[in-house]
């Protein structure tokens, strides 16, 4: 091989550049060790979020997608990259991050894994051209297939949420909006309706941001009123419609499938139209009288029998609903509820809230097991 800087004869004098063959070899061997280094990372990540479709969901179809995902990285993992492991030489395993030292909740964790594995595999899509024919490609679909997987399962979690969510606080403008927000979450709050119509769009932001952040540390579900450039701003969980809004279908095009959209509804009509259109959830009221809706007469509670019997998804009655009342609306047939003024105004957030909670849940378990006895 001829050396660099060299004077060639057959190039007519001109000094070609030619790269030492150790040098060469010192570059393949980087690129195994990095190889090799995301190879782990990718295949340690699907396993942290494929433990979790496992026993945390139950659900066999993101299991075997996380499980084949591996088993198609694992083909990569050779014995040549194994060998060119150095880990003693690794500067990389003294470097740390705060945000790596604790997680706020298994949302949290999905996600970091998520981004874990997604930067892995984007490094293997371009080292992988250096190393074998066919690497670089076999891992942009791979790419592909962890962004599907994620935006599916992290969809499918907040569904889950949804469902087991008995309470929902709609906020009411306030001075101390984040202090109640919070006090709520500390009660065992799960759902979150930011509601602000008259403050300016940078107010708006800020406290939408502040709220989506402590809502996601608490494990709680954030959406945003009317506002759907809001939730997208501040990665939202989904959004609330009133009827004058958009329709659901230009909604869902402009959040995707996996973010979660309700609707509120005074009738049977608006019901059943919104359950057509795709709502993941209906409001059902305003049951009573409340100043939170000025000017739309009380459905009252024929409407609440109506929804109990004819509603498949998910449905909240709100509208005036507070601890003197509540039991008149669950013995009706309601097992969530939505309130504003309640916890909004409200001395105790934390307590009412806990309250609230615990009727919930126990006329939800006398209501199970009245359906036991008579199904035996």
């Amino acid at each position: 091989m001829k050396q660099a800087d060299c004077y060639d004869e057959s190039n007519n004098g001109v000094v070609v550049m030619v790269e030492p063959y150790s040098q060469k070899e010192q570059v393949q061997q980087v690129v195994l060790r990095i190889l090799d280094a995301n190879l782990d990372r990718t295949r340690e990540g699907l396993r942290i979020i494929e433990e979790w479709c496992r026993f945390g969901l139950n659900n066999s179809e993101f299991t075997q997608e996380c499980k084949h995902l591996r088993q198609e990285v694992a083909k990569w993992h050779t014995a040549d990259l194994r060998a060119a492991r150095d880990t003693p030489g690794d500067t990389g395993t003294e470097l740390t991050h705060p945000q790596e030292e604790q997680r706020e909740s298994i949302k949290s964790l999905l996600q970091a894994n998520f981004c874990r594995v997604e930067e892995a595999v984007r490094v293997l899509e371009e080292y992988g051209k250096l190393y074998a024919d066919g690497m670089g490609k076999a891992f942009k679909q791979i790419r592909y297939r962890v962004y599907t997987l994620e935006s599916s399962l992290m969809g499918f979690t907040r569904y889950q949420q949804l469902m087991r969510s008995r309470l929902y606080l709609v906020t009411s403008p306030s001075e101390n909006l984040l202090e109640t927000v919070e006090a709520a979450l500390k009660g065992g709050l799960t759902l979150v309706q930011y509601r602000e119509k008259t403050a300016d769009d940078t107010v708006r932001l800020e406290q939408a941001r502040q709220l989506c952040q402590m809502c996601h540390a608490y494990d709680a579900l954030f959406l945003v009123n009317d506002r759907i450039d809001l939730a997208l701003a501040v990665d939202a969980d989904g959004v609330h419609l009133g009827q004058q809004d958009m329709p659901i279908s230009i909604a869902r095009d402009l959040l995707g499938p996996h973010k979660l959209i309700g609707r509120s509804t005074t009738n049977s009509d608006e019901m059943q139209r919104a359950i057509t259109e795709g709502a993941d959830y209906v409001g059902v009221g305003p049951i009573y009288e409340t100043p939170t809706k000025e000017g739309k007469a009380a459905v009252g509670l024929q409407y609440v029998n109506y929804a109990t019997k004819n509603c498949p998804i998910p449905w909240f009655a709100i509208g005036g609903i507070d601890p003197n009342n509540l039991n008149d609306v669950v013995e009706i047939g309601a097992s969530r509820v939505a309130v504003v003024r309640s916890i909004m105004q409200a001395e105790q957030p934390t307590l009412v809230t806990q309250y609230f909670l615990s009727q919930l849940h126990r006329i939800q378990t006398v209501n199970s097991k009245s359906k036991v006895y008579e199904q035996s």
